[in-house]
């Protein structure tokens, strides 16, 4: 009898070890294999929709072939729960990611961010064309002025209140939390401005500011040149002068412009053609930049009446209309 209990406890004390040993090495090839890297050449996404469990999460990575022994990663969870916890969303998946580190992006909710560049310069319906491209968006019609609405504005004329930057949203978002921050930027930006302003502009409000800086972002080839450019505009409406720049003649040509603006569309009487009306455009004719907007509130400190380009980016500014003229006989008429 005491020779069977010795070998009954030492069979115990085997089985023991070797369990121990098993368990080692398993928690050692889970260790390993949560730090190995999955296995895909180039960047692609994954989409956990509301219910999805571990176990299915498991499953999509085998089939996508980015793990093998998903085993491991069901031992894995079992060690330690808290991995379970994973949120939905679009995520983004890269080379050279661990199995852990894709772990704790499912866990915290690291969804991927996308980006869009609303451009300076560009219309209402230019931007309207890019949102509605963007993938993985929410669209609302009219989106612009029904910011507009809920902001207070009834205006319906959206043209230049959106501040031009690049935003980010999250697959779901409705476009219209995109739009709401460049209306509510635009607002903080252009209402510094106007606090900002030299003396004696003549203009009457931000929004007369907010159209100024519309017209110069279109007339800038050369950054450095819009305090120059907003001084000849400024000096011009001082004087009781037409502003008389092209920008806002193609803007009031709308479809019709095909790229060059014909002496028709410069004769014809449009709210948009400075070569007839006097003052400003009533609206903005673009989104103008933050720099545009300071342009537009402090003008440079010259006397130039005229500007002429110089078919690089650049103008040529004049004090006298004889002086225009010889310039535009120089780098336009090629005399």
């Amino acid at each position: 009898m005491k020779k069977f209990i010795i070998a009954f406890t030492a069979a115990i004390f085997t089985l023991l070890t070797l369990a121990g040993g098993v368990s080692l090495w398993t928690y050692n090839t889970v260790v390993d294999f949560s730090q190995s890297t999955l296995k895909l050449e180039q960047a692609q996404d994954i989409e956990l929709k509301r219910g999805t469990s571990f176990y299915q999460l498991v499953s999509l990575l085998e089939q996508r072939a980015l793990i093998s022994d998903g085993w491991k990663l069901k031992i894995l969870v079992k060690l330690h729960p808290e991995l379970a916890k994973i949120r939905t969303g679009l995520y983004e998946i890269k080379p050279g990611e661990t199995v852990s580190g894709l772990l704790e992006k499912l866990n915290q909710g690291k969804e991927k961010v996308f980006a869009v560049t609303l451009v300076e310069g560009q219309s209402i319906k230019e931007w309207t064309a890019i949102l509605n491209t963007l993938p993985h968006t929410e669209t609302t019609e009219d989106v612009f002025n029904l910011v507009l609405s809920e902001q207070g504005d009834d205006s319906a004329l959206p043209e230049g209140k959106f501040y031009p930057d690049t935003y980010h949203y999250r697959a779901g978002d409705n476009i219209k939390l995109l739009v709401t921050q460049s209306y509510n930027k635009m607002q903080q930006e252009l209402e510094a401005a106007w606090a900002g302003r030299a003396d004696n502009l003549p203009l009457k409000s931000p929004y007369e500011l907010l159209i100024m800086a519309s017209i110069i972002e279109k007339e800038t080839g050369k950054a450095s040149e819009r305090p120059w450019i907003s001084a000849v505009f400024i000096n011009r409406l001082n004087k009781g002068m037409r502003l008389q720049t092209d920008p806002t003649v193609i803007y009031g040509m709308g479809e019709s412009y095909k790229g060059d603006i014909t002496r028709k569309a410069l004769r014809e009487m449009t709210p948009f053609n400075t070569y007839r009306i006097n003052g400003l455009t009533p609206t903005p004719i673009a989104a103008p930049s933050g720099a545009a907007l300071l342009a537009a509130a402090h003008p440079a400190e010259v006397n130039y009446l005229y500007f002429v380009s110089k078919n690089d980016g650049s103008h040529i500014f004049s004090r006298t209309l004889v002086e225009h003229n010889r310039a535009v006989n120089k780098y336009q008429r090629n005399r």
